[in-house]
């Protein structure tokens, strides 16, 4: 049995029988205010990696320190102000403005998270630990900042295991920023990494595609994917929406997905051919 096919089949038939809603499997409220602890909004939520972020005085003010080489990332928010018009009536014109934050857990020292979460406590799946150990090319962090593979420093970001609320959920999020990290231009060389593609953009969705099915495929490696597989399809159909329901992209982006889950296994004189 071909292992890799069988599992592409079965998430073409549950693209094609409707898929429930993609959920993040690990605990996250989205981008906080720091000082607050109300969520951003309109832009800034879709702007702003998962964490808690604060202002340089802020965190001065509390006591901490932004860390050595890191950078800022923008919030906008909109001010209000009133003006005569020619006629001399008044009329309220929105004005933008901006300021700038840094995420305290991952870019701050000195501050601890005001957010309340739940610890999970896990058993470790022994396959999957070692598909991991075994792929030690990138470097890695475990930072309640979100999943994610920065290609520039070459680093898996993960929550900890303990955020998760399905063991399986974890080990198939690693696999993805795993599988994403097989594009760099050292590795297999794929243009949605490469070229950072700018989110939502057709080269993006199809990395996404190709990282959730790498995810996939190294899930029925460990025996983990019925676990996963319902909340794996629905992910892959949000991309495909915007690639417009084309489910062709599947195959072809399977193909890409066989090469990164051979790479990471250690395969790699024929992910090489």
């Amino acid at each position: 049995m071909d292992l890799y096919q069988t599992i592409t089949d079965q998430i073409i038939k549950k693209l094609e029988e409707g898929t429930v809603p993609w959920r993040k499997p690990y605990q996250s409220s989205g981008a906080i205010s720091w000082h607050t602890q109300k969520p951003y909004r309109g832009i800034n939520a879709l702007m702003l990696d998962d964490g808690e972020y604060a202002t340089f005085n802020q965190i001065r003010a509390a006591g901490g320190k932004v860390k050595k080489g890191e950078k800022s990332q923008l919030v906008i928010f909109w001010k209000l102000i009133e003006k005569e018009d020619d006629d001399g009536e008044k009329e309220t014109i929105p004005l933008m403005r901006y300021y700038r934050v840094f995420e305290i857990n991952s870019q701050v020292e000195g501050l601890k998270s005001k957010r309340e979460t739940k610890k999970f406590k896990h058993k470790p799946i022994e396959a999957a630990e070692e598909i991991v150990k075994n792929y030690q090319e990138p470097k890695y962090k475990f930072e309640r900042a979100g999943a994610f593979y920065n290609p520039s420093e070459d680093l898996i970001n993960i929550p900890p295991k303990e955020d998760f609320y399905d063991i399986n959920e974890y080990y198939s999020t690693m696999f993805h920023e795993m599988a994403h990290s097989t594009g760099h231009k050292d590795r297999l060389n794929r243009e949605g990494i490469t070229n950072m593609a700018t989110f939502g953009s057709e080269t993006y969705s199809k990395e996404e595609l190709v990282a959730e099915i790498t995810a996939s495929l190294l899930c029925g490696e460990t025996g983990i994917i019925n676990r996963t597989i319902e909340n794996t399809t629905a992910y892959i159909q949000s991309w495909l929406r915007v690639l417009k329901n084309d489910k062709r992209l599947i195959v072809s982006a399977s193909q890409q997905a066989q090469k990164a889950a051979d790479y990471i296994m250690g395969r790699k004189e024929w992910t090489q051919k």
